[in-house]
């Protein structure tokens, strides 16, 4: 039997969702729990990658349990993960659902404050900057969604078998005093450090790095105009998957108490 599992995690203390050699994943951490469980590996698949210390207000995977159980498997897993993950629900599906393939949107939400604040530093990130020039900001990210092809918008483009996304819509969003904002983006999929090399790219423009015009030339030609580093992860979330079959609502408060209701567009 396929069942999805909605969760969130934070992901400072993680090299990402994907398992991987001689690193801690999040993937890893839930197989060894429920191993410990059921006494057999459950292999799990994921809705997607998260990059290392990157967080997920909402995520899913799916496993296959074949083991009849009539145990309370979301109080016991919660018990025994660690607290920066959460299990919400388990859900039994019908058929053979794919948390990776069947996804038809994914948001992303980045959030950025230009002071030095201790408890604000694990939820988003810390650019120590002045006079960025927001409504510039504005300009390029309303750019985004009229483009298809981010290949100059990512790491490796030539391992992908294309560099089409569709982006579906994208936003920037500034708290009154101007010293913290969210950069939100949804799309089908994303490519390799996408949002964070865009993010990059927007902070850039916001300091007067890059004109709207060399921003909008890279997704016209597909090549970078100025070498641009990818923002930080920390601050980075993925905060929304949708299904044709299933669309829940986050179950997290952590980007509403950040965004905070006074928060506008930019």
């Amino acid at each position: 039997m396929r069942y999805f599992f909605h969760i969130a995690y934070q992901g400072q203390y993680f090299s990402g969702w994907q398992k991987q050699p001689g690193v801690k994943s999040v993937q890893e951490v839930i197989e060894q729990t429920l191993f410990k469980i059921f006494k057999t590996p459950i292999p799990i698949i994921g809705c997607g990658r998260t990059d290392a210390h990157v967080h997920a207000s909402q995520f899913f995977f799916h496993a296959d349990i074949e083991k009849d159980f009539d145990f309370d498997l979301l109080y016991i897993l919660n018990k025994a993960l660690p607290y920066n993950i959460a299990i919400f629900d388990i859900i039994k599906m019908e058929g053979k659902p794919h948390a990776r393939f069947d996804a038809v949107q994914r948001k992303y939400d980045y959030f950025i404050h230009t002071y030095k604040d201790p408890f604000l530093s694990n939820q988003s990130s810390f650019y120590q900057l002045k006079n960025l020039d927001f409504d510039k900001m504005k300009a390029v990210v309303k750019l985004l969604p009229k483009y298809k092809d981010y290949r100059a918008f990512c790491t490796h483009p030539d391992k992908y078998e294309h560099t089409i996304c569709n982006v579906m819509a994208a936003d920037l969003f500034v708290n009154p005093k101007g010293d913290r904002f969210r950069f939100h983006i949804a799309s089908n999929r994303f490519l390799g450090k996408m949002i964070r090399i865009t993010m990059g790219k927007i902070l850039m423009v916001g300091k007067g790095e890059l004109s709207f015009d060399e921003f909008e030339s890279e997704l016209i030609n597909l090549k970078a105009s100025k070498l641009s580093l990818p923002a930080h992860p920390t601050g980075l979330y993925l905060s929304k998957v949708t299904y044709p079959y299933l669309n829940l609502e986050p179950r997290t408060e952590i980007i509403s108490a950040v965004q905070g209701i006074e928060w506008k567009l930019a």
